[in-house]
């Protein structure tokens, strides 16, 4: 028979635990009630040790689900209010464990728990983890702990966090037009190419004339297709996996990454999308008190651009040397120059951190108007090459009943 545990009140005042036998949770409320006492809250003890069960087995294996952007913000922001009441670290993890919503959370709050209950610090088990967390969750929390304002550090993780989920959305609500209009282009020629133009080859044969260049073209491409289709999967599933592997390969990666800030208004839309995570983090890092060199190393981390990366890499280099933060970062040339501008006022004047938080919203407000002037301009772009697409596939479908119709 289940096990129900339950809290109750005795006398309305005094507060009592226990355990009792059921069928159900109403027959576990029914016999509290029984007792004398008024149940406030009842948990079934077996879907409990069933669910730490499932934790401990992954926690055997080694296993640690990686988490979404959003399991992150809700994982941070329980952490951070709990933490911010005055509620232990322990107790905070023992909350996520039993009440996430998703498996991951549940499962990387009792890792932690298991390892901080060994003797970890948080920051410490973190960083067992930070292929899970990064590097910067990780060295802000450790800043957090040192600090005594571990509360403080989560929250501006935690709009941290938000801050790139909300970049994210606009970057991928930029390209996703452009994406669509290519894969519905592509679906386009397919189609017209493997069944439209070979149900018209008998209807050309009997014209008896010889068909334009662009006709011919596209019926030996649309016969050659129809009978070798399983060569078009395989081409289709190898141009995927080459694309998929040009961006996870470092030397290919760095070859796109340098072509794509040679484009007109792309590579704008790249370099302000980096800094506005890159001075994001620099800004939440010198709040926390962590010094210069190690917030410029923290926030290069955010860099999904490597030739980006490596400039501000150089950059941190001449910092550690003893040149002025603003002047290692003009070195680099990529820069905006009002985000140089800001930042060397911030050091002049000493209030670098209030500037930081200036320039980042100045970033935010650039990447806004870059990403609406690039979807303005992608859009008719985008209808005029579908429509040329369409454009030559009609010519060249219709062309020899032209010439026919003029004889």
């Amino acid at each position: 028979m289940p096990v129900f545990s339950y809290i109750a009140l005795k006398n309305n005042k005094n507060i009592v635990r226990g355990k009792i036998e059921a069928e159900n949770a109403r027959a576990a409320r029914d016999g509290i009630k029984k007792l004398g006492l008024l149940p406030t809250k009842i948990v079934d003890e077996t879907t409990v040790e069933t669910k730490s069960a499932t934790l401990a087995k992954y926690a055997r294996k080694g296993k640690l689900r990686a988490m979404s952007l959003k399991d992150k913000i809700e994982f941070t922001s329980t952490l951070q209010i709990l933490t911010a009441t005055g509620i232990p670290i322990i107790e905070t993890l023992v909350f996520l464990e039993n009440n996430a919503d998703t498996q991951s959370i549940r499962q990387t709050a009792f890792e932690l728990r298991r390892q901080i209950i060994a003797g970890s610090t948080l920051a410490e088990t973190l960083e067992k983890h930070k292929d899970v967390f990064g590097r910067v969750f990780v060295g802000l929390v450790k800043a957090g702990e040192d600090s005594g304002e571990l509360d403080k550090t989560l929250e501006r993780m935690l709009e941290l966090l938000r801050k790139q989920e909300a970049i994210k959305g606009k970057v991928i609500g930029a390209l996703v037009y452009p994406a669509f209009v290519i894969v519905l282009a592509f679906v386009v020629v397919l189609v017209m190419l493997m069944f439209v133009f070979p149900a018209f080859e008998q209807m050309f044969i009997n014209l008896g004339r010889p068909l334009p260049w662009a006709t011919q073209m596209c019926m030996n491409m649309g016969k050659t297709m129809k009978q070798f289709w399983y060569v078009v999967i395989l081409l289709l599933g190898g141009g995927v996996f080459g694309v998929f592997k040009a961006y996870t390969t470092e030397a290919t990666k760095r070859i796109i990454d340098s072509f794509v800030l040679k484009i007109p208004l792309l590579n704008e839309l790249i370099k302000f999308a980096n800094f506005s995570n890159f001075v994001a983090v620099m800004q939440v890092a010198y709040d926390a008190g962590i010094p210069i060199v190690d917030c410029l190393y923290l926030s290069n981390l955010t860099m999904d651009n490597n030739q980006l990366k490596d400039s501000i890499h150089g950059a941190a280099s001449k910092v550690q040397q003893g040149i002025h933060l603003s002047v290692a970062l003009r070195t680099t040339k990529v820069v905006p120059n009002m985000m140089l501008f800001m930042i060397a006022t911030g050091e002049q004047s000493g209030r670098l951190g209030e500037m930081l938080y200036h320039t980042t919203r100045f970033i935010d407000r650039k990447l806004d108007t870059i990403i609406d002037t690039f979807t303005k301009l992608v859009e008719p772009m985008m209808l005029v090459f579908i429509g040329g697409i369409v454009l030559f596939l009609a010519l060249s479908l219709y062309m020899p009943l032209f010439s026919a119709y003029q004889m």
